[in-house]
């Protein structure tokens, strides 16, 4: 981080305690930073306001903030590795997978317990997001920004109008439905927040060490292929197209008019049109 990043980086993090003490303190019942203190350092369970504090809004508040980075987490990666500033997790099907999963697993299976349920989003969020590679020309080593958009976007709606058909024969699950899509704080501290808070941090420390490539994929395919980054070639395929600009990373008219060895390419010869 440079210097011009620290001021900013403070004034964000005061902004966010700030925040976490209005969210803490906010409610039917209004409670003092004093009082709130007094509830994390001093537990009473026979104390309603402590109860309200620790077991009601903290866990209110936990969540909130591992769901909200874990999201903004993922929405950077995913525009740094598709060059693309409309990328998200709910525009590329990722959220519309791990809803699907769980919907059909929580009526396959009848889980009704959430850590299970939580465990089901994963290998749907990885399905769809191998689909949206798949369908975005991945496998033909020929992906752009737009055809992953596209992909991405015709994926969630597939699978929501599957969730939906599912919801409308079985109104059960209407609730588990509205709970992925929707999403809800009201019943965090009935969540796994402390497994849910793990794989957050273990997807933060993946996108550190792959913040060096991030950063050299988002300077252009051309200069990440000439620095020797792995994931150029992953994300424009073998060819050293860009389909985003429509035109080869090196296909510049310097190199149309140059020769292998550097020395400029020569026109043709004009030939004098034969006399009759």
């Amino acid at each position: 981080m440079t210097r011009s990043v620290w001021p900013l980086a403070a004034i964000l993090s005061g902004l966010l305690f700030l925040a976490m003490l209005a969210s803490l303190g906010a409610g039917v019942r209004t409670v003092s930073p004093a009082e709130i203190w007094q509830a994390v350092t001093a537990y009473d369970p026979s104390d309603p306001l402590h109860v309200t504090v620790i077991d009601i809004r903290l866990p209110r508040l936990w969540a909130g903030l591992v769901a909200g980075a874990a999201l903004g987490l993922a929405g950077s990666i995913m525009q740094a590795l598709t060059r693309n500033p409309l990328a998200d997790p709910g525009l590329l099907g990722v959220g519309s997978g791990a809803a699907f999963a769980v919907v059909f697993g929580s009526l396959l299976l009848g889980a009704s317990d959430s850590g299970f349920l939580s465990m089901l989003a994963f290998p749907g969020a990885a399905i769809a997001s191998a689909a949206v590679f798949a369908l975005g020309g991945g496998l033909r080593g020929d992906v752009g920004p737009v055809r992953l958009t596209l992909a991405g976007a015709a994926l969630h709606a597939l699978l929501l109008s599957l969730v939906s058909a599912v919801v409308l024969v079985r109104s059960d699950a209407l609730d588990v439905f509205r709970f992925w899509v929707a999403g809800s704080l009201s019943e965090a501290g009935q969540r796994p927040l402390l497994p849910m808070t793990i794989v957050a941090a273990f997807g933060a420390g993946l996108a550190l060490a792959m913040a060096p490539l991030l950063e050299t994929l988002s300077l252009g395919t051309g200069l990440s292929r000439a620095r020797h980054t792995p994931l150029a070639g992953a994300g424009w395929g073998a060819s050293g197209r860009d389909p985003s600009d429509g035109r080869g990373c090196c296909d510049s008219r310097a190199d149309r008019l140059s020769r292998p060895d550097g020395a400029a390419a020569r026109p043709p010869p004009v030939r004098p049109p034969a006399r009759a």
